[in-house]
This record gives structure tokens, sequence and C-alpha cells, in this order.
């Protein structure tokens, strides 16, 4: 359990324009807890189902949110932080399944890109022609306002890219993560849990994801509508392509690492 000074339900708070914070998301406990710990004076606010344990890392303000498993939570969570708090920049971190052989257990993935894996329109099969997800094509949710199912535009695989200073600060301090490599790569996201080989190395093929998780995409669209610098991070605690065996402790060393990503973005960008 995350210690904390206060626990509040507030309806509204606002940040100093001057110092506005930066926002850490972790989907479950074991994802944002370690990091929420390591928070100096941090107080407690929920808003519908979602903590927000609001701090500081070297005198500057930082949020986590624990934003609960699954896109639509991860969405949600970075809406009402974005709203409520303002931050300056979001890192959405956690474990994930890998995609890419050459990745395993404790290796660790800076989502140059973010992609949808989940928004897909099927092909025309009439009844008992059988199912073909192979032949499935990508939909761009922010291709237009009027329907994807005919916009030709929306037929395209929509890439959320990193903001280059936190990908920067992220690579500056690769070599505190001992336990794996750090690597960029494109993080995949959707409502789904893959366990088919042949599934995960179409992804990997097809829009050339490093890992899968579910919520990095969601809160990247977010982030990108609100025009809010953002990176993911995402260490593989499991990676089916390989016969890597999932680690729990996993998450906490993701959580370490971005920590020190959290203090070199502060560092380098927001007090000189």
């Amino acid at each position: 359990m995350v210690g904390c000074n206060t626990t509040t339900n507030s309806e509204e708070t606002t940040s100093s324009d001057e110092q506005r914070p930066i926002l850490v998301e972790g989907p479950m406990p074991i994802e944002a807890e370690a990091f929420a710990d390591r928070l100096e004076n941090v107080e407690k606010e929920t808003s519908g189902i979602y903590d927000f344990y609001i701090g500081t890392v070297d005198d500057y303000p930082v949020i986590v949110v624990k934003t609960s498993k699954g896109m639509e939570n991860a969405a949600a969570a970075t809406a009402v932080a974005i709203e409520r708090y303002n931050p300056i920049a979001i890192i959405s971190q956690g474990t994930s399944g890998g995609h890419d052989p050459s990745l395993n257990v404790f290796d660790i993935v800076l989502g140059k890109r973010t992609v949808n894996i989940g928004a897909l329109k099927t092909g025309n099969r009439e009844e008992n022609e059988g199912i073909e997800p192979t032949e499935w094509i990508p939909m761009d949710l922010m291709a237009s306002e009027g329907s994807a199912g005919e916009d030709p535009d929306a037929e395209n695989i929509r890439y959320y890219e990193a903001d280059e200073d936190l990908l920067a600060a992220a690579n500056a301090v690769k070599d505190k993560h001992t336990e794996g490599k750090v690597v960029e790569g494109t993080i995949g996201s959707a409502d789904v849990w893959n366990n088919e080989v042949d599934r995960i190395k179409w992804f990997h093929e097809t829009f050339g994801t490093s890992v899968e998780v579910m919520e990095t995409a969601s809160a990247a669209q977010i982030a990108k509508a609100y025009e809010v610098p953002f990176l993911g991070v995402r260490i593989l605690s499991n990676n089916k392509t390989n016969d890597g065996e999932y680690n729990p402790d996993t998450a906490t060393a993701n959580q370490e690492y971005v920590y020190e990503v959290v203090k070199e973005y502060i560092a380098t960008y927001l007090t000189k």
C-alpha cells in the first residue's frame, strides 16, 4: 500500500502555471505504487476509480495515476488528469508482452511510436465463408469525423510519435537499467491478450510492434488530442515468441527506470 499524508476526493484541482506536473501512469497497483512510494510530500486524490498520488521528485511536482487495466480506463484516466492537473508531460509505463523475438524479459521498449492494434476493419465475407484475421486492415480513428467504414483515408495505420525531449531523456539514462537492454520501438495496444504466436508474428510484421499492452495507445490518443507531450515506456514481463516466462518483478524494475527518466527530464528540460 502506498503511504501518503492525506486522502481526499476533490472535485477540481488546479496546478501552478510555473510548474505544471509530470504525469506518470501505471495500470495496476504492481505497476504504479512502487513509483508512488518514491514521491515526496504525497497526497492522494480520487476521481471515479482512478487514484492520483500527488507529490514531488527533486522538488518538482509529479503525479502518479493508477489507471486500471484496459484502453477505456487508460483514456478516461488520462483525460481526467489533463483536465484536473494540466500536466506538462505524460509517461505511460508498465509491463508488456513481447512481439519481437530479439527482446527478452526485463528489456525495456521506449515507444518511439505507439499504435492501436485493435482498431481493425474486417474483409467482406458472406455467411459460411469463414474468418481471415490476416486480411483485416487498420482503421485510423482520428482520420476524419466521417464514417471510418466509408472514408478511405481511415484505412491507414495511425502511429502516435513520442515527444522528442521525453525520448531523449529516456535514452540519456539507459545505463541506469542494468537488468536488460533499453531500445526504441513500437508499442501496440488493444483490449486483447494475444497468446497465439502466429498472430503475434503478424502484428510484428504488419504493424512493426515490439510489444503489446492494453493501455498506451489510448493514452497517447488522448494526449495527442490535448497536445500534451507523451512517451510510452514498457518492460517485457514475458515473451511468447522466445519462451520468455512471466516475471512480476519487471513491474518494479520499470518504475525504477522511469523514476530516473523523470529526474533526467526535470533536470534537463524543466529546471534550467
